[in-house]
């Protein structure tokens, strides 16, 4: 008899079913996502109340206070309560019993284990920098380094700096005193300027208008135009004709500066600087 024959069997692939775990999503406040990207740094904290006051104790409210919570739409009410871990009321669970928060001598110090304290007053607290602040060295030095860096950008451009310019700058905070100076004093202010006013001497000596500005009171000086009384006109000093009237509302040589920069204008300062030479 004929062997039937057999079926071999294809064992069929086994696809495994990856299953795809979708994550939760964690809805962070506004105000949360401000403090240092969701994260709060654990570290003692110090206070301190503004305006120089140093009195020997002195309590800020801690209840009937509220915060305006962007992400829900409306005014929570918060209160600081030691056996509580949060200051928001609607959050608070059990019996809560308000805690006073005394400045002793114009500082409070609060430890990095109270945590719900620190919030309440660096991120929650209404008179939070109007009151007091809280004491960030960090910040401190961050504002110290940009005015040291620039005092010492301010100092390497006066150093650097034409005469000419220099004299310009140091009008505009002596007047015509500097007419009477020599160079080596016109350049000791100079540098004093730079250090003592940076901001100031940077913003004049950028300004391409404090050579013009300075031009026409040299020229004033020296006698050969002259301003009215009441600084609404410029005249030649020999002829009173009238070279400019003043703008109402500007400043006589600002308003000279920007004019020296016409195609009259022009003209009429290179008739003044010859009659310089």
């Amino acid at each position: 008899m004929a062997k039937k024959k057999e079926t071999a069997k294809v064992e069929q692939p086994v696809v495994e079913e990856t299953v795809v775990m979708e994550q939760p999503v964690v809805k962070v406040s506004k105000v949360e996502a401000k403090t240092k990207k969701n994260i709060w740094e654990i570290k003692d904290r110090v206070y301190y109340l503004r305006a120089k006051r140093k009195p020997l104790s002195y309590s800020i409210r801690t209840s009937g206070l509220y915060w305006f919570d962007e992400e829900q739409g409306y005014e929570r009410e918060i209160k600081y309560c030691q056996n509580q871990r949060t200051c928001f009321v609607d959050e608070m669970k059990g019996e809560q019993r308000l805690e006073h928060v005394v400045f002793r001598s114009g500082m409070l110090f609060v430890p990095k284990e109270q945590t719900t304290l620190q919030k309440f007053l660096s991120i929650y607290h209404p008179a939070n920098k109007n009151l007091f602040y809280e004491h960030k060295p960090e910040k401190i030095a961050e504002v110290q380094i940009d005015q040291l860096e620039m005092e010492a950008d301010a100092i390497l451009m006066a150093r650097q700096i034409d005469i000419d310019i220099a004299e310009a700058i140091m009008r505009v905070e002596k007047g015509s005193e500097v007419s009477k100076m020599s160079s080596k004093e016109l350049k000791r202010d100079l540098l004093l300027f730079a250090r003592n006013s940076p901001s100031l001497f940077l913003e004049l000596a950028t300004d391409e208008n404090v050579v013009l500005r300075n031009f026409g009171i040299k020229a004033v000086e020296e006698g050969l135009i002259k301003l009215s009384s009441d600084q609404r006109h410029f005249t030649w000093k020999t002829t009173g004709r009238k070279i400019m009237t003043v703008p109402f509302d500007e400043h006589p040589y600002t308003a000279l500066a920007h004019w020296f920069k016409t195609d009259e204008g022009m003209e009429i300062y290179s008739n003044i600087e010859k009659r310089f030479n």
